[in-house]
């Protein structure tokens, strides 16, 4: 599936849009936005930071 700025597409779910949510990457620090509601017990990470701690576990 693609990620397309407001969600993920496909999949033939009918409606794809999924609510973003404003975020900032506990790892740079930067503003993104989120397809979850971030909680305040768990570490959210933007785009590029989620795939290079993504790529480093393997």
């Amino acid at each position: 599936m693609a990620y397309n700025g407001k969600g993920f597409g496909g999949g033939g779910y009918g409606n794809s849009f999924k609510e973003m949510h404003k975020a900032t990457c506990s790892e740079c620090k930067k503003e993104c936005e989120v397809p979850f509601k971030p909680r305040e017990d768990r570490p959210v990470y933007c785009k590029d930071c989620f795939s290079k701690r993504k790529n480093e576990s393997r």
